[in-house]
Parts: C-alpha cells; structure tokens; sequence
C-alpha cells in the first residue's frame, strides 16, 4: 500500500496479469497491455499525468543540416538565410532616418552647453524615443543612457556621443549581415575562401585601392586575408567566427581606405593599404633570386636586415608549410606577421613554437644556450667580444619571472611583457644588439632631442 492507502502500482500491475491468464489474447496483444498499463501507473507514481509533460514543451534546439546530396534541403536553407538577413537588413536605421533622429536629437539639447558639446537628460532623451520611430526604440533606454552617463552635473548625455553610439551600433549589425551573405555554411564562421570572396568584392568600394592593377588583386587579398587567420585562427580550424572578426580592429582598418583623404602616414602603418601591400609582396619579390615564385632557406635569410641566425631560420623551414624544402607567399606571410608583431599573443605563439623545439611545452636553459651559440657565432664573425650566455640566461629569467624558475613557458612570456625582447635575442643579432645597447641608444635619443630643443629657442 502507498502513504495515500492506494496499493502499488506493481501490485495492481501483478493483479491485472494475473487476471488477464483467463483471457484468450495473443502474445502481442499481451505485451502491448503490460506496456500500456506500466506507463499509466508509472505516471501516476511520479505524481500525475498531468504534471510531468514538461519535455513536451521544450522547444526544439537541434537541426540538422543537410547532406551534399539533398540539394533541395540546401537550397531552402539558403533561400531562407537569404530572407532572413533581407529581414534583418530592413530592420536598421538608414541614411535618411539616422538623418531625422539626429534633428530630433539637435532640438531636443538641454541648456547650459558643456564646452561645445550639445546636451541632452533623460526626459527629453525618452520623448525623443518616443517621437524617433520603432526602429530606433532600442537605443533610448535606460541601460544605454546609463552606459553614456559620466560627470555632468545636471545627469546629462552628450547628444554627440550618444548619435556615435547610434551609428557604430547599425555599422556593426550592417557589417555582421554582409559578412553573413558570404557564410556559406551558415554556422556563424567564416572560410579562408569566403573571407577571400568577400575582400575581393570590396576592394571596388575602397578608394584607396583605385590605384591597384587587376593583375595584383590575388596577391592583395591574400595578403589582406592572411592577417585575419594569423590572429583570430590560432589553431589554424581555416574558420574564423564572424564575432570575432567584428570584435577585432582588422575591419575598421580595411574599411579605413574608404576614405580618400587618408594620410600617407595611416597608409604606411595601416597592413592593408595599398602601398603596404606592395611594400610586403615587393620585399618578397627581391628576397626571391631565382624567381620560381619560392624562398629557400638562403633567400629568406637576407630577409630584414639580414641578421636573422641560421639556426633560427632552420626551424621555420622544419616547422612551417613548405614545398619541397621552399617557402611559398602564404607562409612567408605569416613569417612577416610574426616578426613584425613580436608583442603580440599569436605572434608570439608562432615564435615559441619554433624555439620550442622538442615540443614540451616550455623552454629551458638548454633551449636558450642552442639558440644563444647563434647569436654568438655571428657576432665573432663581425668581429666582436662574444656576451656570456650565463649573463644573458639570468637577464631573460629575470625580465620573464617565470612560475618555474627553470622554465618559461609561452604564458610566462605573455604574462612577462617581455615578449618581443626574448625574442629578438634569441634570433636576431640585429635584436640583440638593440637590446644591449639599449641604454646608450636612449642617451643618444635624449641627447637628439636636447639638441632640437635648444635649435627651436
């Protein structure tokens, strides 16, 4: 019996099997009966048929998608990813209504004006939501005015940060559905051939680009691609998220050569402008004596100021993609990305890998001393007094401060800041010499500098 003086579930269960002995029913019949009635009474035990049917309302969250050969599946699922972002792109603010919501911001400003920065409080704030439209309802509450909030003392917004915050925010949604049209597989990440695509069909739209020969555009959007998977794809998957692309700076710097009146100093510091891309692709042209389209190990070794150890560039072509022991222009170019940006996570990463050369994780005072003997070599060579390797052992530990005082890990080189200087003493003479000369260059700098101030009196 149960605490509620009802019997057992399994008892009534034994009754009705004994009972149904007597019957002249086939043992289908029979076992369909047992199965019906132990889900009743099993129901019943949990606490009721009506109560446990919470698995039926659980929204379903899996889909599968369709194989290669359902084509007509394939095809509904583009069709309808196509909708959507057509949906999706109708929902933002265009030119005309961010041009409105903007004279609606300008004569709704709340006196006194701060500096030349026009105000807004939060009542006048909410009536202009009011008045801007359904589109722009998700902008004017009180999470952004708050976000926007800093020490005006009438509790004030500036109207101009709030129309930036505006613009970035449909810039950003813009951006995230034309690199959607270009995800083919529609998983929210991108291929290196979809990433490729859609460069290519941009560099039309990017002024700073007329100038490119047709000839060259291949080369470009390899080189402007190559950037993209050499820091957001680590574990080089070939797929990069379109989130992380928009988290990144890389798109605010590709979409910069929209403008015509960019500097010649952005255009120098900025790796996807033209005259930076020439400037990589030329370097490599020059680098390649033979001009079958490779770097051998010699070649590369002028790359720079040619100053890279032998030792070092060993590594590369042991660790990196190579075509029969030559290094083609997609893998020269993560080579470039990592020396160029020693203080970098992933450039750092393609670095410790290579000085990492029994793959354990971690380098140690051996490691250091193989790679250092390079370093040595070459400065006997231009003549000069070899440095200590123990002298140096102790400076790298102590910049690093690594958990382990015998080790240094790829997180104890992040961690330490100090990187890049690891780095360059270990492959570089050039490096090293910057290094070691460190406090006289700095002299010299300051000297430069006294020298141009007196000028200017």
């Amino acid at each position: 019996m149960t605490d509620k003086g009802q019997p057992h579930w399994s008892a009534v269960l034994k009754k009705r099997l004994a009972d149904s002995k007597q019957d002249e029913k086939s043992e289908e019949e029979k076992q369909a009966e047992v199965a019906e009635l132990f889900s009743k009474y099993y129901t019943e035990w949990r606490g009721g048929s009506n109560k446990d049917q919470s698995y039926k309302t659980i929204p379903r969250f899996y889909y599968r998608l369709p194989a290669e050969d359902e084509v007509l599946l394939q095809k509904l699922r583009e069709e309808s990813r196509a909708v959507f972002l057509q949906r999706k792109s109708r929902e933002l603010l265009d030119n005309e209504e961010l041009q409105n919501l903007w004279f609606l911001l300008d004569k709704h400003q709340v006196p006194p004006v701060t500096g030349e920065e026009a105000m807004i409080n939060y009542v006048a704030f909410l009536q202009v939501g009011e008045k801007a439209g359904p589109k722009c309802k998700k902008f004017f509450t009180a999470r952004v005015y708050a976000k926007l909030l800093h020490s005006d003392p009438y509790g004030r917004i500036s109207i101009m940060q709030f129309f930036n915050y505006v613009m970035r925010k449909v810039w950003l949604h813009q951006t995230r559905i034309g690199l959607s049209l270009y995800d083919v597989a529609g998983q929210g990440y991108l291929r290196e051939s979809d990433l490729e695509n859609y460069i290519l069909e941009l560099i039309p739209t990017l002024p700073q680009l007329d100038g490119l020969e047709k000839s060259f555009y291949s080369f470009y959007v390899c080189t402007a691609v190559r950037k993209f998977f050499f820091f957001l794809d680590p574990l080089r998957t070939g797929k990069i998220k379109i989130q992380d692309i928009l988290a990144c700076s890389f798109l605010d710097d590709l979409l910069e050569l929209r403008d015509e009146e960019l500097s010649k100093e952005s255009q120098e510091s900025n790796w996807f402008s033209a005259p930076s891309a020439l400037r990589v692709y030329g370097q490599y042209l020059n680098l390649d004596k033979d001009h079958n389209g490779m770097l051998s190990k010699e070649e590369l070794s002028r790359y720079g100021t040619a100053t890279l150890t032998s030792v070092f560039l060993d590594r590369v072509f042991q660790e990196c993609l190579t075509y029969d022991g030559e290094m083609d222009y997609k893998t020269y170019l993560d080579f470039v990305l990592a020396l160029e940006n020693r203080k970098e996570p992933a450039a750092l990463q393609y670095i410790y890998k290579l000085l990492d050369m029994e793959n354990r994780g971690y380098l140690n005072v051996f490691s250091l001393n193989y790679f250092f003997r390079a370093i040595q070599e070459q400065m006997k060579l231009h003549g000069q007094e070899p440095v200590s390797f123990q002298d140096v052992k102790d400076e790298i530990f102590d910049m690093v401060k690594p958990k382990d005082p015998y080790k240094i890990t790829l997180q104890d080189l992040v961690n330490s800041c100090q990187g890049d200087t690891v780095a360059s003493i270990l492959i570089d003479l050039n490096g090293f010499w910057t290094y070691e000369n460190r406090e006289v260059l700095v002299a010299n700098d300051n000297d430069a500098g006294n020298s141009a101030d007196m000028d200017d009196t």
